[in-house]
């Protein structure tokens, strides 16, 4: 993967998700050279200190039912600032092609004719609960795994999951932004088959110093996260790997 970003491009990096040593070296080399930075709430503000002097930085963040910069002026700001002949990186927590609109900005750029590349991060759908102690797959319980948005409750209009489908697929579920509506995915989840006592776990602020974690099941756990008051970012697991908890501390 080429290092040295070109003026006049724009580079997203994926940030990783929280701990600021799991941005990947490529990422942080990018953050290093670029004249512009348009960062996340999510993404680890931390790196932000290694930017070199007199880089712009900018930020861009949605918090979740509060303040948040509208995509049309991200995409605007991106594509301003790489027209001037600036390196500009797109800082995100995760992956950027993780609930991460990534996707969007490179259709942005592309229309406007500005070079765009994109440095992978950690997700954090993955990463959370494997440091957690909560393997996605394990030999003797799951196959696969299914990754989804809990942003809309399942009987939203705007809702486009199978929801019973994915009640019967067998599958480690994660949900993520599902903290608002937990409840009523859990509660979806077990009227689709998917038997009430299926272990179930929650992570809050993974791979940061304060992470929180707590177990369940899944008729339980969103109360249980209720009472000890999670808010997002939190990554909810539900399927029998979400019983174990590898980890020696």
């Amino acid at each position: 993967m080429r290092s040295e970003l070109t003026p006049g491009e724009v580079v997203l990096v994926g940030g990783g998700p929280g701990d600021p040593d799991l941005i990947t070296v490529a990422g942080l080399r990018a953050i290093q050279q670029a004249d512009v930075i348009a960062y996340d709430h999510l993404s680890p503000a931390e790196v932000l200190a290694d930017a070199k002097p007199g880089a712009e930085l900018v930020s861009v963040g949605k918090i979740p039912r509060g303040r948040g910069t509208p995509q049309t002026e991200i995409n605007a700001l991106l594509v301003d600032r790489a027209q001037r002949g600036l390196r500009v990186v797109r800082l995100k927590g995760g992956d950027n092609f993780v609930f991460g609109r990534g996707g969007e900005e490179c259709e942005a750029c592309i229309a406007a004719g500005v070079a765009v590349r994109v440095i992978p991060g950690v997700t954090s759908a993955v990463a959370v609960p494997g440091v957690a102690g909560i393997p996605l797959t394990h030999r003797t319980l799951t196959q696969a795994f299914t990754v989804v948005s809990g942003h809309v409750p399942p009987d939203d209009e705007r809702s486009t999951l199978d929801w019973d489908a994915i009640a019967r697929a067998n599958t480690t579920i994660v949900i993520l932004m599902g903290v608002h509506n937990l409840a009523a995915i859990t509660d979806r989840l077990t009227s689709a088959g998917l038997p009430p006592n299926t272990p179930a776990g929650i992570v809050c602020r993974g791979t940061r110093d304060d992470e929180l974690v707590l177990r369940g099941s899944l008729i339980d756990i969103a109360q249980r996260a209720s009472d000890d008051g999670v808010v997002p970012p939190a990554i909810v697991v539900v399927g029998a790997v979400a019983a174990l908890d590898l980890t020696s501390r």
